[in-house]
């Protein structure tokens, strides 16, 4: 049985303040990889750093903008400074915006198309650019994997996400798109793939989902009636598949997407 070792890896997860991205960094330094936490809010940061240093992990934290080239290059610069290498790049960062979103009382030709290409920006060019920066120190290793964070809602229509919808569908086409590149130009110990989560409670989508004392909308009741274990998932219930993206024992998997959504995504109503 090949054995995984985590120890002394370096690990770059962007979005990893946020609940998703916070939970998959304490997850993997739990494990022995160096993690590294890139965010918008310095103080936000500083606290997730904090709290892995506090259980024994290694972290540095920086904050940086995935939309913006050459503050990518400077926090690259200062990982390698600090760690001498990147193995593990794993998108966070992404969400949604409210004027990509069509509201019950709207419809489709009502959407903003500013906030349809923010939300675009967000988790396409978001994914994108990290994966030039990092994906690039990686290669030179040729050994490493990068893991998208997609969505349930690049494959199931949802209503309302439309912006949401289309960005991260993009983002499963790139993911599919970089795995064979790099494969056949790079590496084949180079690997790219994407976890789609199901419906996770977050800042963004918490309103969306449950009333002010903690019982669902009708939306998030609707959801629960149509996910097989009638529950929203936990943050941390994603660390297994990003443990085993990283490891040995995937090492002939590159270019899928899994979802990890209760089986909401195989279930048909009926």
């Amino acid at each position: 049985m090949t054995k995984n070792n985590y120890k002394d890896k370096v690990a770059v997860i962007t979005g990893g303040s946020g609940v998703i991205g916070a939970a998959i960094s304490k997850g993997l330094a739990l494990e022995g990889v160096k993690v590294v936490i890139l965010g918008r809010t310095q103080d936000t940061i500083t606290t997730k750093v904090k709290e892995i240093q506090g259980n024994g992990g290694i972290a540095l934290g920086i904050s940086a903008d995935v939309l913006n080239k050459t503050s990518l290059e400077n926090a690259k610069g200062k990982i390698i400074e600090a760690f001498g290498r990147i193995d593990i790049l794993i998108n966070a960062a992404g969400g949604n915006v409210k004027g990509a979103t069509i509201q019950p009382d709207e419809d489709f030709f009502e959407m903003e198309m500013d906030a349809f290409d923010t939300v675009t920006d967000l988790n396409l060019k978001g994914t994108v650019l990290p994966c030039l920066i990092f994906g690039k120190e990686i290669s030179k290793q040729e050994q490493g994997c990068i893991i998208n964070i997609s969505s349930l809602a690049a494959q199931q229509v949802l209503t309302r996400v439309v912006g949401y919808s289309a960005s991260k569908a993009a983002v499963e086409n790139f993911t599919k798109w970089l795995a064979v590149e790099m494969a056949q130009k790079l590496s084949t110990n180079l690997r790219v793939n994407a976890i789609a989560p199901g419906f996770f409670i977050g800042k963004q989508n918490r309103d969306l989902l449950l009333n002010s004392d903690g019982t669902l909308t009708a939306r998030g009741q609707t959801i629960i009636s149509n996910t097989p274990m009638k529950r929203f998932g936990e943050a941390e219930e994603l660390l297994s598949t990003v443990l085993w993206m990283c490891s040995d024992t995937s090492k002939f998997i590159t270019g899928i997407v899994v979802h990890v959504d209760g089986g909401f995504s195989a279930y048909s109503g009926v």
